[in-house]
């Protein structure tokens, strides 16, 4: 009987690429041989064990062979191929690509390779010029050499409306800025999910890209389209969001808004805050104006809604002292400063500290903010009287 006999192997060995996450290194047991040294004792077992039970017991042994030995090329490859890893990518997502593109033979050569290696979290998401049929270890090192990565990167920065980075994008990739707009028609269909397109307040919502092309430095892949591009900078929103748990805490914090709603929230303060510091405290301005029913009008009065708008129709947009009356209150401005409750939309695309500050903002009951200081800081008051007093310092100060 050989029920009893550990062979070296078990269903997580089978089923482990699930477990394995990006830049992952486990620890091997054994002074030498390492999870390969491993592998190859059990085989050696095997060989033993089939041996003595007989020779017919052989015509078995390739199909025995697969549990044991990691199916791998030799050497360093020939040709050439490309190959993108996608930003959030995990080990066996890598694993996967290169399989796909005949780089390793298998996504298990690909992966204890770089469990291996302790500098494989180096390994970054982008485009590779790699060889077919490489082994694994040939593999990861090639990753790792960054000759090997085709660098085309743009950097998105904070606060950018969606029709800037429509221009930033079209200068780097040479994709007209119509092709852009006309992916963006639809929101969804670039991966956004209907549930963020939810408000609670009663307002209809009109899908925007705007709010989820989320800053930070892109790859752009050879031969990409605007489709394709526009699908990455969503699918990253998607993954930090995911990852702060955002839509979940929102939901469970903010007193019954939703996620889109704090998200317009989030690119009202990323507009106004002129510090990092003071990005919760704009955010809680805005919910105590719009929420909390102390604030006579119930609305933003916000000079940077007006902005977004004259943007929005080709305008060029303007300082507040410089605005008109007509343009700070305009009835056909769907972004009004004097509507009641939130605006239609976000007004550009935050980063992670404007969506954080949004999600969890500091305590308090302030209804008004004005910049006192040219580094940004802003004064803070709960009362009008407080607040001229604010301004009074900013005047002193030359900020208004």
């Amino acid at each position: 009987m050989i029920d009893d006999l550990d062979l070296g192997f078990d269903e997580q060995d089978r089923g482990e690429k699930g477990r394995h996450r990006r830049g992952a290194v486990r620890r091997r047991q054994g002074k030498s041989g390492g999870g390969r040294g491993k592998t190859l004792l059990a085989l050696a077992l095997a060989l033993v064990l089939l041996g003595g039970i007989g020779g017919g017991a052989f015509y078995g042994f390739d199909r025995v062979q697969n549990y044991f030995v990691t199916p791998d090329y030799d050497g360093s490859g020939t040709g050439e191929v490309t190959v993108e890893i996608k930003q959030g990518a995990l080990l066996a997502d890598m694993a996967d690509a290169l399989v796909a593109a005949d780089v390793v033979k298998s996504t298990k050569a690909f992966i204890e390779a770089a469990e291996e290696n302790s500098r494989s979290k180096n390994i970054q998401p982008g485009t590779y010029k790699l060889r077919k049929q490489m082994s694994g270890d040939a593999a990861v090192a090639a990753m790792l050499d960054l000759k090997n990565r085709i660098v085309n990167g743009i950097t998105i920065p904070e606060g950018l409306t969606a029709k800037t980075v429509y221009k930033r994008l079209s200068e780097k990739t040479d994709i007209p800025v119509k092709d852009f707009e006309a992916a963006a028609k639809d929101p969804e269909a670039l991966g956004v999910p209907d549930w963020w397109f939810k408000r609670s307040d009663g307002k209809k919502v009109k899908p925007s890209i705007e709010g989820f092309l989320f800053p930070d430095t892109y790859e752009i892949p050879p031969k990409a389209t605007a489709e394709t591009v526009l699908k990455l900078m969503v699918n990253n929103f998607l993954t930090v969001t995911s990852n702060m748990q955002y839509a979940e805490k929102v939901q469970q914090d903010r007193g019954g808004i939703t996620p889109y709603e704090a998200l317009i929230v989030a690119s009202l303060a990323q507009a106004e805050a002129g510090n990092k510091v003071d990005l919760g405290k704009v955010a809680q301005v805005a919910y105590n104006r719009v929420y909390k029913g102390n604030f006579d009008c119930g609305c933003l009065e916000m000079d940077v809604t007006v902005n977004y708008y004259l943007e929005l129709t080709g305008r060029p947009t303007k300082a507040s002292k410089d605005m008109t009356a007509a343009e700070l209150d305009d009835p056909k401005n769907p972004y009004n400063r004097k509507l009641r409750g939130l605006i239609p939309t976000p007004i550009n695309n935050p980063g992670k500290d404007a969506l954080q500050g949004a999600l969890s903002p500091p305590p308090g009951k302030w209804l008004f903010f004005v910049a006192i200081s040219k580094d940004g800081r802003s004064a803070f008051a709960e009362t009008y009287a407080e607040h001229q007093r604010n301004e009074q310092k900013a005047r002193e100060a030359g900020i208004i």
